[in-house]
């Protein structure tokens, strides 16, 4: 065997490579296709913001009082949220099914220090859980960005 001969013949490397790179591309575009047909793609575009939130409860006036306040992280449009107590909406930008005071937040972009304080006599009760829920805009994804549990 001519070992010098061996290592000078490289008519086979390029075809080899050749295969590789499709091969290679066909996984990528299968990947790429793939996702945006199984739905995955809508999701890649609106990720859930990164925001805080500070909740304080209340009795006063005779009710039970929360009050959600933004402390800082991205701002928020006030039209992708609602307030849920409980398991129970009390709050969207839309409709109030309970009563507010401070409501800084429907049709605004919420930023640090925009405050919403809603009552709610029949949820709002030591050990609920309120929750803040993000919902993106034009699509069915949804994120609990803000959460706590009542407690006076």
């Amino acid at each position: 065997m001519n070992l010098k001969a061996l290592f000078e013949d490289d008519g086979a490397v390029s075809p080899v490579i050749g295969v590789i790179l499709m091969v290679a591309i066909t996984v990528i575009l299968a990947a790429v296709i793939g996702t945006f047909v199984l739905g995955l793609g809508d999701r890649v575009s609106e990720a859930q913001p990164n925001a805080q939130f500070s909740f304080e409860y209340s009795q006063a006036e005779g009710h039970n009082w929360v009050n959600v306040t933004h402390d800082g992280g991205e701002g928020v449009e006030g039209d992708q949220l609602k307030m849920d107590v409980g398991g129970d909406e009390v709050w969207t930008p839309s409709y109030t099914t309970t009563g507010r005071e401070v409501d800084e937040w429907s049709g605004n972009k919420i930023t640090a220090g925009s405050a919403l304080k809603v009552y709610d006599d029949s949820n709002i009760g030591d050990g609920q859980t309120v929750k803040i829920i993000w919902s993106a805009s034009g699509s069915d994804k949804t994120a609990v960005i803000g959460e706590s549990e009542v407690s006076y």
